[in-house]
């Protein structure tokens, strides 16, 4: 299929989403073409360096990759400071470039070392999950992990290019590539009733990685969270809706110390719970809310959460970056493709919803 170009223009840097199947076998001569230092260093994980690290050497010439732990559970300072002590060793100036390679924790600790090493230096992804693919690696949110809660150390800081090889996805486990496919539904349901019925209609073919039925899914996906975050760079206004299902998810990862639920898989239970809220308030239709609810369940099964309290859940949302002048924001759909943001939701509605969907008292 043809390569796809999108840009992002925000008021901090302008930049590029090349996605293009192969695009991993040329990412040296595309970052040439968009003048991105070439003094090149490369953070990834053991298993991503293993599977296709070979071909990105070949594309970008002899690199030492900077190998760090992967999963929520190591998005830590101390894992930063692994890439920060290659960095160092290397001598690495600012007039260097740090590519990411890798998933979505990857992308966030690597993107934040490439903030915060020397005061900013250029920053690529080159993701190779799904959810990376569609979320995680544009609009330059990076940071951390803290142990009350999910990225509450970070930065917002742009990449200079981000490079999307669809190629890639062909060894992603299915439990891993279904995750990313809940962060597609999100875009679905905040912005595109075409996006959503286009993954309930080609699930089998998107299932079965066929370039026909994935590059649309992605490219429509980046291109929603392309105008998003150039509308609204710090998530002062717009961006926020991207939040649908988060609030809940990042709740449950931090409960159980991120070791039990892909990040996809407790946006997906955020979802359900936020559609229930909105349901029970009369702004979604019972309908609309059942559409969701059976085309996450059409992807496959989700960890259980039965042994979950919902009193755990909540304490942990208190720790959500998304409290603002002490009120808790939830994103919640209307309709499929549109969404509000509320501030005034009570505990009984929550707890309500949370058992609804399944959470224990």
């Amino acid at each position: 299929m043809d390569p796809v170009r999108i840009d992002v223009t925000t008021p901090s840097r302008a930049y590029a989403i090349t996605l293009e199947d192969g695009a991993l076998d040329r990412v040296g001569a595309l970052l040439d073409g968009l003048r991105v230092p070439n003094r090149r260093f490369v953070a990834s994980s053991p298993l991503v360096w293993r599977l296709h690290g070979r071909r990105l050497a070949r594309a970008l010439g002899p690199v030492e990759p900077i190998l760090v732990p992967d999963g929520e559970r190591f998005k830590l300072l101390s894992t930063v400071t692994r890439i920060y002590d290659s960095l160092v060793r290397a001598n690495a100036e600012r007039g260097s470039t740090l590519v990411t390679f890798g998933g979505g924790v990857i992308g966030d600790m690597a993107g934040f070392a490439a903030a915060t090493y020397l005061r900013g230096i250029a920053l690529v992804h080159v993701p190779t999950t799904l959810l990376a693919q569609v979320d995680s690696a544009i609009g330059g949110k990076v940071g951390v992990n803290h142990p009350l809660g999910k990225n509450l150390i970070g930065s917002f800081y742009q990449p200079h290019a981000v490079v999307i090889d669809p190629s890639v996805l062909g060894t992603l486990p299915r439990r891993e590539f279904r995750a990313g496919l809940y962060e597609v539904i999100k875009y679905g349901m905040t912005s595109s009733p075409g996006l959503f019925d286009r993954v309930a209609r080609d699930r089998t073919a998107i299932f079965a990685r066929e370039p026909k039925a994935l590059m649309p899914v992605i490219a429509e996906s980046c291109r929603i969270k392309a105008s998003v975050v150039s509308a609204d760079e710090r998530e002062a206004g717009l961006r926020r809706i991207l939040n649908f299902g988060h609030t809940v998810g990042h709740a449950m990862e931090a409960v159980t110390k991120y070791r039990r639920y892909r990040h996809g898989e407790a946006v997906a239970y955020g979802m359900l719970v936020a559609a229930q809220l909105a349901a029970g308030r009369g702004a979604l239709a019972e309908g609309d809310r059942k559409v969701l609810a059976d085309l996450i369940a059409s992807l496959g099964p989700l960890p259980p959460i039965a042994d979950l309290s919902s009193a755990l859940i909540l304490e942990a949302m208190q720790h959500d970056k998304k409290i603002i002048a002490g009120r808790l924001h939830f994103v919640l759909p209307t309709a499929i493709g549109t969404t509000t943001i509320v501030d005034d939701v009570a505990v009984k509605e929550v707890k309500d919803a949370l058992r609804r969907v399944g959470f224990r008292k």
